[in-house]
């Protein structure tokens, strides 16, 4: 962030974005030095908290009738969360242009298939501190995934990825680990 007087115009227009998404969103709850350097979408009844010194760019959307959370100094960069239990995301994580959905829409069984969803089609989701999840990532409902890890591009997790690892493809799979 620019300094001296360039960098009071831009504080100065955070701070009016950040009280105008407060206004439009009364179930959206921005922390300190919050940069909204693009758009924020609020969908069905859904609840956000972004952490201190978080910056979204680009249009980032948030849906369903859960609680996402968002840790402090992470980057949301158009990303969707669709939140129908909830989704957890880490301090210092970076999020790509990805989506991540808490539940599948239809029930599994074929003759249950068009009756309303119940709980077993959703489960919540938990990104770790640190986490890169790359552009068009897809990460599905009961995903964990652990502190420092990436998450390629284009890549559907399905499953809990450990810590401090690269996975990337359909279904994920680790391709690299970072050893202490």
């Amino acid at each position: 962030m620019p300094s001296g007087p360039a960098g009071a115009v831009v504080r100065e227009v955070f701070r009016i974005k950040r009280a105008w998404y407060r206004l439009r969103y009364p179930r959206l709850t921005l922390g300190r030095d919050v940069e909204i350097r693009g758009r924020i979408r609020l969908r069905r009844g859904v609840t956000v908290v972004i952490g201190d010194r978080c910056r979204l760019n680009k249009l980032v959307r948030f849906a369903g009738p859960g609680h996402v959370r968002v840790g402090p100094g992470s980057l949301l960069n158009g990303s969707w969360i669709g939140c129908w239990t909830s989704v957890t995301i880490g301090a210092g994580s970076l999020l790509s242009d990805c989506e991540m959905v808490d539940n599948t829409f239809h029930n599994l069984d074929p003759a249950r298939r068009h009756e309303p969803p119940g709980p077993s089609t959703r489960a919540p989701i938990t990104v770790g501190d640190n986490v890169w999840i790359g552009a068009g990532a897809l990460v599905l409902k009961g995903v964990t995934i652990g502190r420092d890890s990436v998450v390629g591009a284009a890549t559907v997790v399905r499953s809990d990825v450990p810590e401090r690892v690269v996975v990337i493809g359909n279904p994920q799979q680790i391709v690299k680990r970072f050893d202490d």
